[in-house]
């Protein structure tokens, strides 16, 4: 990952460490449509439960080598020694149903992609509505963000599909690191570039 600007002002989460400002200078909240990358995010996510971001960020690269990059359509087809091959794999969190749960989702992605021809038309159907938000948001006004009405219906649709590890505060963390809404506070250096990036982007 690049290094992190110095210096800058940014978002009350980063804690000042150069792997945790490169995220979020780099990626958190640009927008991403690539069906890879967005398995990969909704996966993570799931990893992430009862832990830190920082701690699933440390992990990425050795996750993204043994899921196979993350491509869906391989994970799919990974048998119970797959699971134990990941099981017994210290550079990643070693948990028996999350791993589970990125093999079973692996294959409810491929249904998704097959429904609607890719995952990223899915998802940017639950593009966050931020017309009724304050202009300006603080740091205290966007820890109250921890889901919104977007996420609790993809939450909603993606258990009735079959998806573990999806409830609507994980989705929302999802949507905001995809660039589904951008929730970079308002005094934040990257706020202006991410919606520029956003109202750029061809909608899938």
């Amino acid at each position: 990952m690049p290094k992190a600007a110095v210096g800058l002002q940014r978002c009350f989460w980063t804690d000042g460490s150069e792997l945790y400002d490169a995220y979020h200078d780099r990626e958190w909240g640009r927008p991403v449509t690539d069906d890879i990358r967005l398995f990969e995010k909704i996966s993570l996510e799931g990893f992430q439960a009862g832990l830190s971001w920082i701690t699933i960020l440390r992990k990425r690269e050795r996750f993204r080598a043994v899921f196979d990059g993350f491509d869906f359509h391989k994970v799919a087809a990974y048998a119970e020694r797959d699971v134990q091959r990941l099981l017994a794999d210290a550079g990643i969190v070693r948990h028996r149903g999350k791993i589970e749960a990125v093999i079973h989702n692996a294959a409810r992605a491929i249904e998704l992609q097959r429904e609607f021809g890719s995952l990223s038309r899915y998802f940017w159907q639950y593009e966050v509505d931020t017309r009724e938000r304050p202009n300006k948001l603080t740091a205290e006004v966007l820890r109250g963000y921890t889901t919104a009405p977007e996420s609790v219906a993809l939450s909603k649709d993606l258990k009735r599909r079959g998806w573990k590890f999806v409830g609507p505060t994980t989705m929302y963390a999802f949507m905001q690191a995809m660039g589904l809404v951008n929730d970079h506070q308002h005094d934040c250096f990257m706020r202006a570039p991410v919606e520029a990036k956003r109202k750029a982007l061809q909608r899938p």
